[in-house]
């Protein structure tokens, strides 16, 4: 009744694999930890609703550029309800905000336009210094 040690005492063929799992745990853990939590995205204003609807009066200080369609022409533009050509909106908004500290306007467009129409008053708000765009759409006019 011998019980045999079955060793040879050659060498093993066969791969320890137990560092090399500990080794792909840290690299986990440390990937986990570098990899931001939250992603970044774009900031966006949106204008609030005033809080007293009884208190109405217009502010001075808001710049809005309309973006009006006329069918299947070019649209017209105004700002603050003073129509301009496409042409001097750029240099008319460099002048109105050469003196102010706050530098933000809204771009409202109408619902036909293509956006395209509206990028391109954003672009021309970014190019005379503009620093916050906001844009007005039917449910925030509505006052929901």
């Amino acid at each position: 009744m011998a019980m045999g040690g079955g060793g040879t005492g050659g060498a093993v063929s066969e791969i320890n694999v137990t560092p090399l799992i500990d080794v792909l745990l840290v690299l986990l853990i440390i990937f986990m930890v570098i990899v931001p939590v939250t992603p970044k995205g774009l900031d966006a204003l949106v204008p609030q609703p005033p809080k007293n609807k009884t208190n109405d009066t217009p502010n001075d200080r808001t710049i809005v550029v309309q973006v009006q369609s006329n069918g299947a022409g070019e649209p017209s533009y105004k700002i603050n309800e003073t129509a301009f050509n496409k042409s001097a909106i750029e240099s008319q908004l460099a002048t109105i905000f050469a003196a102010r500290q706050e530098k933000v306007m809204f771009v409202k467009g109408d619902k036909d336009l293509d956006f395209v129409k509206i990028a391109e008053v954003i672009d021309m708000g970014h190019q005379a210094g503009v620093d916050n765009i906001g844009l007005i759409t039917p449910r925030v006019e509505a006052g929901q």
